[in-house]
């Protein structure tokens, strides 16, 4: 299962469901307060495997934090900030392009 950062379009989950990814927001699981560290606990605890964000600090607030979640892979997606529908067009493009392969552990940049 994949987690969407409040800072990405909650439409990308529908996105991502049409690669065959099960994926849910942070709103929609009512941690939109959580700080970096704590969005990564409550994500791994409760399965997620993959957290994709577009905050580039993400890793050094996260970063310990991520040290005692070894199965858990943080993405920062770098595409701009545009209205949604530019958003997704964007992100499947790349998509197309180079798919994400989230490496566990681990904080990767995308696309």
């Amino acid at each position: 299962m994949w987690l969407l950062d409040v800072n990405l379009p909650t439409a990308l989950t529908r996105l991502l469901h049409g690669y065959d990814i099960v994926a849910e927001t942070t709103a929609g699981r009512g941690w939109r307060e959580l700080t970096n560290g704590a969005l990564a606990q409550a994500a791994s605890r409760e399965g997620f495997r993959v957290l994709l964000t577009r905050d580039r600090r993400f890793g050094a607030s996260a970063g310990s934090t991520l040290k005692a979640l070894p199965e858990l892979a943080i993405v920062i997606v770098t595409l701009s900030q545009v209205r949604e529908a530019a958003y997704l067009s964007a992100f499947d493009a790349a998509w197309h392009r180079r798919p994400i392969e989230p490496v566990a552990g681990a904080i990767i940049e995308w696309p």
